[in-house]
């Protein structure tokens, strides 16, 4: 699961798009409780009917609001990765750009809500959410792998390193979203630096990205 929401940085499509942004800005500004059909069709200028017409049910606009959103912070992630930095410093910008901003993180909580809802989805949606979870695991992968082959990690299985922090990523970041008391969003920072300076032996421990 990743990090915050961003803002859209390319011009939206019609209708489609326009009613996906909404949606994001939504559960932002109120919540995943505040987001209805009628509503959405309100700010777009639509009637519930036609937003029907194009997502079929919520739970697929859900998905697709997803999906788009983690389009948004692709193209962030992407960026982030290819500067000519050590590999240690993209790394640390992958995990802050994974992990929540804090309590109510608006891409975290349609993240939980869209993977809670897919215990009854189709495989054809399910596949689709696994998709985003691989993207981030694949460019993980690939900055380890880098990293070692420099020597600027030690050598470890990158696969299984990769799936190891992602679920570190994911209990840290559940907790950070759900407001658990005493988690917050630099101790977290901390927990996985340390984890992350003493598994791939990378020196002197320095504050993450946030």
């Amino acid at each position: 699961m990743p990090g915050p929401v961003r803002r859209p940085r390319r011009r939206l499509s019609q209708p489609r798009e326009q009613v996906l942004a909404a949606a994001m800005t939504t559960i932002a500004a109120e919540g995943l409780d505040r987001l209805t059909m009628a509503g959405l069709g309100r700010e777009v200028g639509m009637s519930s009917g036609h937003i029907l017409y194009y997502f079929g049910t919520k739970d697929e606009l859900l998905l697709q609001t997803l999906q788009w959103s983690e389009e948004q912070l692709g193209a962030e992630r992407r960026a982030a990765l290819s500067r000519r930095v050590p590999a240690r410093e993209r790394l640390d910008a992958l995990v802050g750009l994974y992990l929540p901003e804090g309590h109510r993180d608006p891409r975290w909580t349609l993240w939980l809500e869209v993977w809670n809802r897919s215990r009854s989805a189709d495989d054809e949606a399910r596949e689709r959410q696994l998709d985003l979870e691989l993207a981030w695991h694949r460019d993980l992968v690939a900055l380890l792998v880098e990293g070692i082959s420099k020597g600027e990690f030690r050598s470890v299985d990158a696969e299984r390193f990769a799936t190891r922090t992602r679920a570190l990523l994911d209990g840290f970041g559940s907790q950070l979203v759900v407001g658990l008391p005493g988690t917050d969003r630099e101790q977290v920072l901390d927990h996985v630096r340390e984890f992350l300076d003493e598994a791939l032996e990378t020196g002197t421990a320095r504050p993450l990205n946030p």
